[in-house]
This record gives structure tokens, sequence and C-alpha cells, in this order.
């Protein structure tokens, strides 16, 4: 007999041209514990899940995916797990946006201020009453700066390490050309400093593995402060500004006297679109919030059937 068909109902939505994937429906089961033990249990016993459901052929390199999961905090609206074509995001700046936008969406917020727990913390997002979201980030922080790698092919390369809820090594010394008919010498660039972060050991807190190189430059949009290209851990680049990064970024630039808190700072992204951020300073941690908008563009129902050699997505 053929064995059951299995059923995942998505919604897909995009923030600033970046995909986002939310499993509404038919994920696995992670058990009741924090957001971290269940992103540990979706990492060591169903990573075939998120193979199937982010990699080709149903997803792309670029898709990343959110698995809607019960809070423990039943004052938050909802807890997620986000993903990607490689591994786990402890949290996605990206993401959480187009998440409130699939929320409201679906009905289930409406605007206002939500909480929302991830495997990194509790983060709160507004969403406005013109469909804008901003996520207040969990603390960011720089922890070296000014590091000088030798990135074989490049010569030195100097740049700052940074938390924004992921790992990042940001570059704005460099003279790559910021723009979209570059993206492939952009990634050969910053995939080149990530292999060369790691074979030099150089880490963020804890030895955490570095995954995120973002490189900067000016913006030719007006009131737009800088444009940046954000290679992610799957060696896909980034198609909106980052959420992460920039808040990476903004903890940088606090930490450099560059920016206030309260002062509204633009991030573009190699595509175009534009993120808002500004930081606010609460016990000596620097807490940075994003301004994007999200659009839903598909519902699905995707489909593992076991007699596809390729259920489980295609994986190196």
């Amino acid at each position: 007999m053929t064995r059951e068909r299995h059923r995942i109902r998505v919604i897909d939505s995009h923030t600033g041209g970046e995909p986002t994937r939310l499993i509404v429906s038919g994920g696995p089961d992670l058990g009741t514990g924090s957001l971290a033990d269940r992103l540990e249990c979706f990492r060591s016993k169903h990573d075939g899940f998120r193979s199937a459901v982010v990699n080709e052929p149903r997803g792309s390199d670029v898709m990343v995916g959110g698995l809607l999961s019960d809070p423990l905090d039943s004052t938050c609206a909802t807890g997620v797990i986000f993903f990607n074509n490689v591994g786990y995001l402890g949290m996605c700046g990206h993401g959480t946006i187009g998440l409130v936008a699939t929320l409201a969406y679906m009905k289930r917020i409406e605007p206002g201020e939500h909480k929302i727990e991830t495997p990194v913390g509790t983060v709160s997002a507004i969403l406005h009453e013109g469909g804008e979201v901003t996520v207040n980030n969990v603390a960011s922080y720089r922890s070296a700066a000014d590091v000088a790698i030798d990135v074989p092919g490049y010569g030195e390369v100097r740049g700052d390490v940074a938390w924004g809820g992921n790992w990042f090594f940001l570059v704005s010394n460099h003279s790559m050309e910021l723009t979209l008919q570059n993206v492939d010498e952009l990634t050969a660039f910053t995939w080149a400093i990530r292999q060369a972060l790691r074979d030099n050991g150089i880490a963020g807190a804890e030895g955490k593995q570095i995954d995120h190189v973002e490189v900067f430059g000016p913006s030719h949009l007006p009131g737009v402060d800088s444009k940046n290209f954000v290679l992610c851990p799957g060696k896909a680049y980034d198609r909106s500004p980052c959420g992460t990064g920039t808040s990476a970024k903004l903890a940088c630039l606090y930490a450099d006297g560059k920016i206030r808190e309260g002062q509204v700072w633009k991030q573009e992204s190699i595509v175009g679109s534009v993120f808002e951020g500004s930081v606010q300073v609460r016990d000596g941690k620097v807490y940075p919030s994003i301004k994007g908008t999200a659009f839903v563009n598909a519902e699905a129902e995707l489909v593992l059937d076991p007699r596809d050699p390729f259920c489980m997505g295609i994986r190196a």
C-alpha cells in the first residue's frame, strides 16, 4: 500500500524582496519546552522537514521558513522558529516583519504592539495602521572592533564582529561596487571573508560561528544613510536590508557615537528596499528597532509524497 501523503499549510510573504514561508499547520511535534529547546528538537529530530519546506524543489536557497509555535508566555501573540536552506536562525528581522504581516492577513492580530517568543528571547513588534511593522529586537552589541583578517585573493579586510540576533562581520572599507549587477562578485568576496573568519578562528561570543557577512557603501537614494549587501549562512544574499544585520550595524554606530538614541537611520538593500532603524538604551544595553513592510503573496499546501525521491528536498 502507498504511504499517506503529508500536507503542510503555508503562507508566503516577502519583506523588501526577501521571502518568508510561514508554516501554519502540519509542522512537527517539538514538545512544550522553551523555544530554544524546541529548536534543538527540530534540529536533531526533524531536520528533514526543514529541508523539505525551504529547499528545492519546493523552495530555494533564498527562502526563509518560520514555524508557528505555541508560546510559553500567554501574553505573546505566538512563538516562532526561523530556519533556512542550511540550518536555523536565532532571530530573523525580515522574517518577523513577514510573520506579523501574515498574522494580520490571517486576522489573528490587529494594529498595535505584540510580543513574539523566539529561541533567543522575546521580541515585540508593532503593526501600524498602514501595514508597516516595527520590530523591537533583542539587545545587540559589538564584541570586537576593526578586526583584521587576511582574505585569500583579496588581501587584508577589516571589520567589526557584532550580534543583532545573529552573528555578523561588518565591513565598511572595501573596493566592491554595491549593485545588483555585481552580485556574483559580492557573493565571492563575502564568502571568502566568511571562510577566512572560520580558518582564523574568529568567532562571536562563546565561540559561536559568524555566519553572516555584511558590506556597506553609500546609498544614492535621497535621505537614505547607507546601502548594504548581506551574505546569509547558505551562501544566498539577503534581498532585504536584513533586520538582524541592520540591528548589528546600529549597535556598532551607537558604540562609535555616530548615532544617538532615537535617531532614525535608513538602510537600503542591494535590491533597493529600505528599512528604518533606531536604538533605545536600557540598563546600558542597546535595543534596536527596525521598521519595514511585508506583503503576503501566496497561500499554499505543500505535499510530502513518500514515493518522491526528493520529498525532503535537495541537500548538499
